[in-house]
């Protein structure tokens, strides 16, 4: 699972969007994942949707021939085409305050006082967010079980017609865990190639390894929040793994723009690439990432006149990471891990080890983004159980040749790539 995703308030119209799907597929990516395309509320916000079987009018063309459902069926084609999957936000745990679903049905929702209920969060501030523009579904609580879900299946079948082949559901831990495993059932027994994913966000370990539970083919793990030193990651992903693979993303839709973050840090947004195409079974990049876009995109306000001209174009480097992703099991799958200790501090040292095949990898990475590191072993095979050489597939500047003992300074952020072959005849304290 090597997903780029499209933005749809940024790439514009559906007609519009095969320069994206080339671009993406020429990086080495597999799979497209697009946000919420369906008609909006009030508020006009992506997230949320007022009418399920409708689209935005802001992503359609009013003067082409074709309905809007058959736009979205060219679209997809055309993705198809580069050799791309493509997969939808699932938003099904609230609709458009708005909707006219509310009126149709208010005994699919949580209602107060007389009024429905608004769905919430807290920040990291500590203070309560409520989402003014949204209805909040009652799976619970509902009267009608079978109507809410039947609605549901409708949206799905719906959505799989047009010919998405995945669902990226989003706060998938607020759903129930019996409908998630219905829902999943039933839908994989007539399309049984359809993958389910799903967004935790804000979830705890356990709480993901519940929803993963559920029938999910895929997890998204915490991996851009990782400082590259404390040990939760590596918790939270041996807790999770044997349940089902995850997906890590350097930056999305929900967060600010790592580009920003850094300050325009060109190495350490490629650091985090690697750090997240490498660790888990999937990754996903959203659009823009590969040319350091710093402005942040916004569910309401984002438009294509939002492009940013930039002088960074980070696309070699990104293919040649999606490449090592694809060439090696290892990189495909949610694979026993463990930080290895090193003489240097700021260094990471990752062996992965693949449990489908007999492949074994060793990643070395700069943790420190803004100086060159040093790092020094007797043998790099002191690191692994391999009996077999190890072969450098590093994206930047390989070594024909590894030596022993082995001397490399590396530049800020800089990743190395080992690869080798299991023999059996090791085993790891």
């Amino acid at each position: 699972m090597i997903i780029y995703n499209i933005f749809p308030l940024l790439a514009g119209r559906f007609s519009c969007w095969e320069k994206h799907f080339k671009r993406a597929s020429e990086m080495g990516f597999n799979w497209v994942f697009v946000n919420p395309i369906q008609r909006p509320g009030y508020s006009g916000s992506l997230y949320s949707i007022s009418d399920y079987f409708a689209f935005n009018p802001l992503l359609t063309d009013e003067i082409s021939k074709q309905s809007p459902a058959d736009q979205v069926r060219n679209m997809i084609a055309e993705a198809r085409k580069y050799g791309l999957s493509v997969m939808i936000d699932l938003v099904i745990n609230h609709c458009a305050f708005d909707s006219d679903i509310t009126k149709k049905h208010p005994e699919w929702f949580s209602w107060a006082g007389g009024e429905v209920v608004h769905p919430f969060c807290y920040g990291d501030d500590g203070k309560k967010v409520v989402w003014g523009d949204l209805a909040k579904y009652n799976y619970e609580g509902t009267n009608d079980p079978e109507g809410l879900y039947a609605f549901i299946k409708k949206i799905i079948d719906f959505l799989i017609a047009l010919g998405f082949k995945g669902f990226r559901c989003d706060a998938a831990y607020q759903l129930p865990g019996k409908f998630w495993r219905r829902l999943i059932r039933e839908t994989k027994k007539n399309s049984p190639g359809v993958l389910f994913f799903a967004e935790t966000l804000g979830c705890t370990a356990d709480q993901t390894r519940m929803t993963a539970r559920a029938g999910f083919d895929y997890v998204f793990n915490s991996s851009k929040w990782w400082d590259l030193k404390g040990h939760w990651l590596m918790a939270q992903y041996d807790l999770t793994r044997d349940v089902s693979d995850s997906i890590s993303f350097p930056d999305s839709h929900d967060t600010a723009r790592l580009m920003e973050d850094l300050n325009g840090n060109i190495a350490g947004v490629k650091q985090r690439y690697l750090l997240a195409a490498l660790y888990s079974a999937g990754v996903m990049m959203i659009m823009g990432y590969e040319f350091g876009f710093r402005r942040r995109t916004h569910v309401v306000h984002s438009r294509p006149e939002d492009w940013e001209k930039t002088d960074v174009d980070l696309t070699g480097f990104i293919t040649k990471v999606n490449y090592i992703k694809k060439t090696y099991t290892v990189f495909q799958e949610d694979s026993p891990t463990e930080i290895l200790q090193n003489s240097n501090p700021n260094i990471l040292i990752l062996w992965k080890a693949s449990t489908r095949t007999d492949d074994e990898a060793l990643i070395i990475i700069n943790k420190d983004i803004h100086n060159r590191q040093r790092f020094y072993a007797e043998s790099l095979n002191e690191f692994v159980l391999a009996g077999a050489p190890l072969h450098d597939v590093s994206p930047e500047y390989p070594l024909e040749f590894i030596p022993e003992p082995f001397y490399y300074e590396l530049n800020p952020g800089q990743g190395l790539v080992y690869v080798t072959k299991r023999d059996g005849a090791k085993t790891r304290a």
